[in-house]
């Protein structure tokens, strides 16, 4: 682990300067060129900065691509400076231009699900990576409103409107064809005695009336019981919104054909992304995550970086926003702005004094 490695002052600035110099070129370094940048201040002569950086690759800090090459920082070495850079006593916040460009971008943005669309893009547009927002399991959302309507015989479309401004809709395939109705009798049955219930509860407590209340709700209930059995209140199938943005960003990274093939196929495959962010990035959490390694749980995902935060609304978290880069990223940067939009959800749906 890396808060359990131990290095001197010295070749942490050595180390520093070699990952801050690898992320803004993409070449191996040369003591030489950290030569150059200390130009034998704090001690650092040629000779030293070669033998400080043999012991960091001792270490397994730093690797040499080819005999002749230079150093290039290792995953562990990049989980050090992330280590580093969270532990420093004073952050470079965002500049001003920079709030006011991710403010601009949230302009119109009135709730949630547009606001997680949005996210996606803007962070694409301002890393070096992939832009990705999840909405929270449906378990978490708070039901406003369900409504049924009846399109053919035994085929119904569910919306449910979730309290954080969440639309989610569903076809569903019912085994008994029900009449306007009793899918309008059904839907104020759940609107009035669940409005603001987690779905999850909600699906539990109409399991449990199914089995003490069948007298009085005999017909009601089996009409609410096909449709929700049906997936009405599904916490499957999809109903976890993600949005993934910047992919071509990747493209031009140093990968190899086939790595790339892979890579871009795991980012297709939203579930995966899906599960990478539930792994990584805990709800309860009040400050960014950063995973460097991601290939530890997705081997596609190798030299890949994850940076997440949740996104609250008042006390209730309703997603995620990450973004999933290189390496080579600018770190400091790409945190405060995940770090920043993900607190910019209170503001935008505060409501107005």
């Amino acid at each position: 682990m890396a808060s359990e490695l131990r290095i001197s002052p010295r070749e942490r600035l050595v180390l520093t300067t070699i990952i801050e110099h690898y992320i803004t070129t993409g070449e191996p370094v040369a003591s030489q060129a950290v030569a150059r940048q200390f130009a034998d201040k704090d001690g650092l002569s040629s000779a030293t900065i070669r033998n400080v950086m043999a012991s960091l690759s001792d270490a397994g800090l730093l690797d040499q691509p080819h005999t002749s090459a230079g150093r290039v920082p290792t995953a562990k070495a990049f989980r050090f400076y992330v280590e580093q850079l969270s532990g420093a006593s004073k952050h470079l916040p965002l500049t001003q231009e920079k709030r006011e460009q991710i403010d601009d971008s949230f302009a119109g943005v009135s709730n949630s699900q547009q606001f997680l669309e949005r996210t996606s893009h803007v962070l694409a547009l301002i890393s070096s990576g992939v832009g990705v927002a999840l909405a929270s399991t449906i378990e978490v959302h708070a039901l406003e409103h369900i409504h049924f309507t009846r399109l053919t015989a035994g085929r119904v479309l569910a919306v449910v409107v979730t309290k954080a401004g969440l639309v989610m809709d569903r076809m569903l395939m019912l085994d008994h064809d029900l009449t306007h109705v009793e899918l309008e009798a059904s839907a104020r049955f759940l609107n009035e005695n669940f409005h603001g219930w987690s779905i999850d509860r909600i699906r539990t407590e109409l399991t449990r009336r199914m089995e003490q209340e069948r007298s009085e709700y005999d017909r009601l209930m089996a009409s609410v019981n096909e449709l929700c059995r049906k997936g009405a209140l599904d916490a499957d199938g999809g109903l976890q919104t993600i949005f993934v943005e910047g992919v071509a960003n990747l493209l031009a990274s140093e990968l190899d054909r086939e790595r790339l093939r892979q890579m871009l196929a795991a980012l297709e495959a939203k579930q995966r992304i899906v599960e990478l962010l539930n792994a990584y990035v805990d709800a309860r959490q009040h400050s960014v995550r950063v995973v460097v390694g991601l290939e530890e749980a997705m081997p596609e995902m190798e030299n890949l970086v994850l940076i997440g935060s949740p996104a609250r609304l008042g006390a209730e978290n309703f997603g995620t926003v990450a973004v999933i880069g290189p390496t080579r990223m600018q770190y400091q940067e790409t945190i405060n702005a995940v770090s920043y939009i993900a607190q910019l959800s209170d503001r935008i749906f505060q409501p107005p004094q």
